[in-house]
């Protein structure tokens, strides 16, 4: 059966409708063209907007960090009393000058920080450390900070671990954090830091507290930028709201993660798991 040749009616509009189809698909085409361009330009200028961040944020803190240090240096000389000795009420006032710049040269810290993350210019230095070293640091600079108040700090002897491999300045500061926060809003009663093993191949440690605990639907976002709870403890103890932030992305630097348990009223756990051994990078095969 032979088919019949098509007209040219039929063969004219066949090339009309191919030829409209040529020109909607080029449309297309130019849109999604126009579209990319148009997210390349949007992707640029948020990077460029997180690069002056960035800048700001480590140009701000390297400005503040040099008066600061002069602040303490002069509140150190008075109380040593360099020029001449102090009364009572004037030794309290150096001291309250002391505590808020501390206090100050930890926010600029925390900003610093933040910045060399954003900007990926974070290092980490793993090496291989003994858990206990790590314990008697942190039980040592803390001690001037406990004696004499309410609050007891423990540090549990850790069951038996092998020697660990990570960034032992990071973990230190992670849990540098966590003991302080559990110091402020601990009014009496004891802060515990602890470490355990969590399966075969990570550790647990964690700072429990008999503090005032943190209500459970604050509980999911502790560890985003900026965030603090709001208590009335909280508004006499100011803060960047950075802390825990950065405890979260030292942990993933360190390939590990933090969390929380906390009752209002009992008390709280800040945690963090880390392997123990955190993975070495393999070069690249030539």
């Amino acid at each position: 059966m032979t088919l019949p040749e098509p007209s040219a009616a039929d063969t004219e509009r066949l090339r009309a409708e191919n030829s409209a189809l040529r020109a909607e698909l080029d449309e297309t085409n130019q849109g999604v063209l126009a579209l990319y361009a148009e997210l390349d330009q949007q992707a640029e200028q948020l990077r460029e907007v997180s690069e002056l961040k960035s800048r700001f944020l480590s140009y701000m803190s390297h400005e503040f960090r040099t008066p600061l240090g002069s602040i303490l240096s002069m509140t150190r000389l008075l109380e040593d009393g360099m020029d001449g000795p102090l009364n009572e009420e004037q030794r309290k006032q150096v001291r309250f000058v002391s505590a808020a710049a501390r206090e100050l040269r930890e926010m600029v810290d925390d900003l610093l920080d933040l910045a060399k993350i954003e900007a990926g210019r974070i290092s980490i230095s793993p090496g291989w450390f003994d858990l206990m070293d790590l314990f008697s640091a942190l039980r040592g600079m803390f001690r001037p900070l406990v004696e004499g108040n309410s609050i007891d700090l423990v540090f549990e002897d850790p069951p038996p671990l092998p020697m660990l491999y990570t960034d032992d300045k990071k973990l230190a500061q992670i849990l540098r954090n966590f003991i302080s926060n559990a110091l402020k809003f601990t009014p009496n009663g004891h802060v515990r830091v602890s470490a355990r093993r969590e399966g075969e191949h990570e550790v647990r440690f964690s700072v429990h507290d008999t503090g005032i605990g943190i209500p459970e639907e604050l509980q999911p976002t502790l560890f985003e930028d900026f965030v603090q709870v709001d208590t009335p403890l909280q508004k006499r103890l100011r803060g960047t709201g950075l802390g825990l932030s950065l405890c979260k992305r030292f942990a993933e630097l360190l390939g590990g993660r933090v969390g929380v348990h906390s009752v209002v009223g009992e008390g709280s756990e800040f945690f963090v798991v880390l392997p123990l051994e955190l993975a070495q990078e393999v070069p690249d095969a030539e």
